[in-house]
């Protein structure tokens, strides 16, 4: 029973542990496939107490040990609460162990009765996860090697959690932009539509994410709040850091491919290709023409061109990931429509760069440089998870479920996107083919190293 995982990171050790121990670790290594929160993180490797959530009200306390603390090289936590703690042993030790002066052995051993073939993928998972994002950091301290103060809107959400973890793991201070009372320092009260003058001060960056989901269906109201929620907050936003004295010099907005329209076919759609029609491409044009104000003041900006980003937290592999698992998985339509996607982690690292990189300005397509067929994404998925995709879903389910002109702009749309700017750049992603991103994401990939 139990677990032994070892992996050799190309890393110092010091860097390793260093790492673990800032604000966002746990969150950062969290398998996305697992139905489990983070309640609470530990401001402590030697006494700290990290809470996590699972379904159903369940909570793991995981209390960190203090006689097994011994930085760079261990810390230790077991399970602490009650009466799941009486039911359920556990103890990890996590062991940094130089090879070199460059690389690390880390060794994760847990002591339970869970069995060994429960916990493999979770760990395999955890130790690639955590070398693709040693490796991220250290290409991004070429952009910029010291740490900024970033300032981020819709931190609460699916990218925006991900993303000040991400941040802050990377020596980032990260101050988060929120619309309710700041319970801590590191929380400011942003209104959307009146930002209070002080709001910037003390700011390298900012990050723009907030806004209501663009997914639903395309109603006259649905539409009207999403774009109330994007194109003022935004203008307002780059208002108050273009007054900000001494206030940012990086403004980077979330926006869509959807300004490229949802009939590309097979046409390789850049940054310089022509606007295309519908709402959407409307909505986007004037949602990157907000941050104009910014611009003007003699700010860098950046308006990241978000394709579909893959996650099963949330998105389409969210709501795709369930039926696949059962072998009721399918072509959408006629299944010939490009779909530009990208990963959630890749997706992160483009963030980071557009405010790190003073080379990087104006739109950036943050897609992968694989689009796939929608027949090839469901063919893949459905080979991933070992399940058949067999069961097309016909062009008239999605218009049920988000009307004719969101059906055809979200779920039908056919853009085949590439990131030009970054390929010039020379950029690198983690994963840039899907079956090797959709087999991360969803614990099917191989072993980041031998397990014993």
């Amino acid at each position: 029973m139990g677990l032994r995982y070892d992996s050799v990171l190309e890393a110092p050790i010091g860097d390793v542990f260093d790492w673990h121990a800032r604000s966002g670790a746990i969150t950062r290594l969290m398998p996305p496939w697992q139905p489990v929160r983070v309640l609470e993180e530990t401001t402590s490797l030697r006494n700290g107490r990290t809470v996590l959530g699972f379904p159903g009200g369940l909570r793991w306390h995981a209390r960190h040990q203090a006689d097994g603390y011994d930085p760079p090289h261990r810390f230790v936590d077991r399970l602490a609460n009650p009466p799941l703690a009486t039911a359920l042993t556990w103890r990890h030790t996590h062991e940094f162990i130089a090879e070199t002066a460059t690389t690390t052995r880390m060794r994760d051993t847990i002591e339970s009765a869970v069995p060994a073939a429960v916990l493999r993928s979770m760990f395999a998972y955890r130790h690639r996860q955590l070398a693709a994002e040693l490796a991220a950091q250290s290409r991004a301290r070429a952009w910029h090697p010291t740490p900024l103060t970033v300032a981020v809107t819709g931190s609460g959400g699916l990218v925006g959690s991900a993303l000040c973890a991400l941040l802050s793991t990377g020596g980032h201070r990260v101050i988060r932009l929120v619309r309710r009372r700041p319970r801590s320092a590191g929380e400011r009260a942003w209104h959307p539509h009146s930002p209070a003058p002080g709001l910037l001060a003390g700011v390298d960056a900012v990050i723009h994410l907030a806004g209501v989901s663009i997914a639903g269906r395309f109603t006259e109201a649905h539409l009207r709040a999403v774009r109330e929620s994007r194109v003022g907050p935004t203008r307002r936003l780059a208002e108050c850091a273009a007054n900000t004295p001494q206030g940012p010099d990086v403004f980077v907005s979330a926006s869509a491919i959807g300004y490229y329209g949802p009939d590309g076919g097979d046409e390789r759609l850049s940054e310089t290709s022509e606007r295309g029609s519908g709402v959407l491409a409307d909505l986007v044009a004037d949602w990157e023409a907000a941050a104009i104000p910014a611009a003007e003041a003699g700010m860098r900006t950046v308006q990241v061109r978000t394709g579909i980003v893959q996650t099963p937290r949330g998105g389409t592999l969210g709501l795709l990931y369930p039926l696949f698992a059962v072998g009721l998985g399918g072509r959408l339509g006629s299944g010939e429509q490009w779909l530009s996607w990208i990963g959630l982690d890749d997706l992160l690292d483009i963030y980071r760069r557009a405010v790190l990189d003073d080379t990087l300005s104006g739109p950036v397509n943050a897609v992968a440089p694989n689009p796939v067929r929608n027949t090839d994404y469901t063919s893949t998925l459905g080979r991933v998870l070992h399940r058949p995709a067999l069961l097309p879903i016909p062009a008239f389910g999605p218009r049920l479920l988000l009307g004719s002109r969101g059906a055809d702009e979200l779920a039908l749309a056919d853009q085949r996107v590439e990131p030009a700017i970054l390929a010039r750049a020379g950029h690198q992603f983690r994963r840039p083919h899907l079956e090797t991103e959709l087999g991360h994401l969803l614990g099917r990939a191989g072993a980041a190293s031998r397990p014993r």
